[in-house]
């Protein structure tokens, strides 16, 4: 399947990250989150303003493309790289274009600090620095974002579609995909079993 070379975040997103709200903050999805394509989904929330929101889905494997494969497809040296990241399916929104969500050790020109410690490059250049060997600490590539119009996700969280929870490095990028549902949830020190549609957490 034929892949966009990445671009920075596009306009459409209708971000002002300096606006705060609930940026840097994670997503967790309610267990009874009706939409398919976020059920117990974990969003690293990089922007969110009276404009809308947009955020990466953190734990929906990407299949069937591997980093090499990519770097391929893009026309990026050297291949093999000298170092490999995961990646994973951002979200629902224009999935052919690509993000890197890193520690913030590494940055260019265009990269969006998402809160101290974490930032989103949506530059080839990343993916140079890393299959070269450097780029950042931490970090992995995402296809894709989730999006939200004004309002849209504040009324989502007063339906208790999701529950907020302060991001940490082990979450975003050393818990393993089938389990940072449950860890996200246990830094609320709150029990899946416990929860229902009708009680929330924003």
């Amino acid at each position: 399947m034929a892949r966009k070379t990445p671009k920075p975040i596009p306009a459409s997103a209708g971000i002002d990250p300096r606006e705060g709200w609930l940026t840097g903050q994670l997503l967790v999805a309610m267990p009874a989150m009706q939409d398919p394509r976020f059920a117990r989904a974990v969003i690293c929330l990089c922007a969110h303003s009276g404009d809308g929101a947009m955020g990466i889905v953190l734990n929906k494997p990407l299949e069937g493309l591997s980093f090499e494969e990519l770097l391929k497809q893009l026309n990026l040296d050297p291949v093999p790289p000298q170092r490999r990241i995961r990646l994973v399916s951002g979200g629902p929104v224009e999935n052919g274009r690509g993000f890197v969500l890193h520690s913030d050790d590494w940055e260019t020109e265009g990269s969006l600090k998402v809160q101290p410690g974490v930032a989103l490059t949506a530059s080839v250049d990343i993916l140079k620095a890393i299959a070269g060997g450097g780029g950042p600490r931490e970090g992995f590539l995402a296809l894709g974002y989730a999006g939200w119009g004004p309002g849209q996700l504040e009324n989502e969280i007063q339906q208790n579609a999701w529950l907020s929870v302060p991001a940490d490095e082990r979450l975003l990028f050393a818990a393993a995909p089938d389990r940072l549902w449950r860890e996200a949830l246990a830094k609320l020190h709150v029990d899946p079993a416990l929860l229902s549609g009708t009680a929330g957490h924003a």
